[in-house]
């Protein structure tokens, strides 16, 4: 079963045997019209050559994730865990390039937490470094425009690339950082990818609570109380039922609308930044898959 497939599959199955988590889909609020897709150019690293570009890209990918952390971030003004970590990555891409794929290969936590702008001790720090050893060894000798190269116009093959060769990147019947890196690289004019909007949803914790908020998802009252109290929820079955139930509403939903997951998932992504939607906790897992 290709990549996607099993996306769509593994979803589609949990959602259908869901215990926690249900569809409501009469009270889902699709977006009107296609949404505007981009990377914001002050907070993502947008100007350089196209090398540094896609390097930037791929090494920002490799490392996004953390949402379960983000709220012990030392965050900049006004900014999410995000693009805390969005920012900060492209200034130090401005001042000083991409890191050489050796360089990648040695770097340590303390060298993320000065780059990051956080506490040398993060548990994050530590992880974004080995990412980035992950990334550098997966690499070799190649460039981010050689990996463009290598997956032959298929979001697909890229995504399934991603997911095979580096751990972090195996999120089993999500893939959703696998999935973002052809998308962000077609957002920053790199790449054109045939099969793009074959792509599903980005399955994280913000999709699913917007979601949840417009009602097309509704928790069992067990698990709606451990969130909103705020509480951290553990990798499980619970945990995989969110994120399962929103793709597969995503699915539904462009269905109806005709409008391709990726974009859907921009719409919601956006939509969640409104103060209504912050007010709100959403769920916090501690994972390196978003």
């Amino acid at each position: 079963m290709k990549l996607l497939d099993e996306v769509r599959h593994s979803c589609r199955a949990l959602a259908h045997s869901a215990r926690f988590v249900h569809l409501d889909l009469d009270h889902a609020r699709p977006p009107q019209g296609a949404p505007p897709a981009a990377l914001d150019p002050r907070r993502h690293y947008l100007e350089g050559d196209l090398e540094s570009v896609a390097a930037y890209v791929l090494t920002l990918d490799a490392i996004n994730f953390g949402s379960g952390w983000f709220p012990t971030l030392r965050k900049r003004p006004g900014c999410s865990g995000y693009f805390t970590v969005a920012w900060a990555l492209a200034d130090r891409f401005r001042a000083h390039g991409p890191w050489a794929n050796d360089e990648l290969r040695a770097l340590d936590g303390a060298d993320l937490a000065g780059v990051l702008e956080q506490e040398p001790a993060h548990p994050l720090m530590r992880l974004y470094a080995e990412a980035l050893r992950d990334l550098g060894r997966f690499l070799g000798e190649r460039s981010a425009l050689d990996l463009v190269d290598a997956a032959g116009g298929s979001a697909e093959r890229l995504a399934t690339m991603l997911a095979r060769g580096m751990r972090f990147f195996d999120d089993r019947g999500f893939y959703k950082r696998a999935q973002i890196v052809p998308s962000d690289l077609a957002l920053a004019g790199l790449a054109d990818f045939d099969d793009l909007d074959r792509l599903t949803i980005f399955a994280d914790n913000l999709v699913p609570h917007v979601l949840r908020v417009d009602g097309a998802l509704r928790y069992v009252p067990e698990l709606a109380a451990h969130i909103d109290a705020g509480r951290p929820l553990a990798p499980g079955r619970a945990e995989r039922e969110i994120r399962a139930c929103a793709v597969h509403a995503c699915e539904l939903i462009c269905e109806r609308t005709g409008l391709a997951p990726r974009l859907l998932d921009v719409a919601l992504w956006n939509r969640g930044q409104a103060p209504a939607y912050k007010a709100i906790p959403r769920h916090r897992t501690r994972s390196v898959f978003y």
